[in-house]
């Protein structure tokens, strides 16, 4: 199996950043796109940022300017920087790679985090 894992998320006052971290382990071979989510308390679960396997990035008009996303394959690795962060940010925030081809079991779709809490004070 494979395993993601968040790491980064934390407390941060409204305008301050954080970067968050999620790396795949196991036999891994490439990973096809990588996502970030997130989820506020009573909320649907929100898509974040976007990143595909040749680099290019897709973000949602609340986040655009603000966050960056960004990988690294040769770590399997995703990473979300935030920056002028706001309290309508505060929520659960969750790394997704939609395909990713193994070294012994092929395909695995659908993987995802455990997520990491982000907490923006106004």
């Amino acid at each position: 199996q494979v395993h993601l894992v968040e790491s980064g998320g934390g407390l941060v006052q409204a305008g301050g950043s954080l970067r968050l971290s999620c790396a795949a382990s196991g036999s891994i071979y490439s990973i096809n796109a990588m996502r970030w989510y997130r989820q506020a308390p009573g909320k649907q679960r929100e898509l974040v940022a976007a990143i595909t396997s040749g680099g290019s990035t897709n973000y949602a008009d609340s986040v655009k300017g603000r966050f960056t996303i960004s990988r690294d394959n040769a770590k399997n690795t995703v990473y979300l920087q935030m920056n002028s962060l706001k309290p309508e940010d505060t929520a659960v925030y969750y790394c997704n790679a939609d395909k990713i081809a193994t070294l012994t079991r092929g395909w695995i779709l659908d993987s995802w985090g455990q997520g990491t809490q982000v907490t923006v004070s106004s």
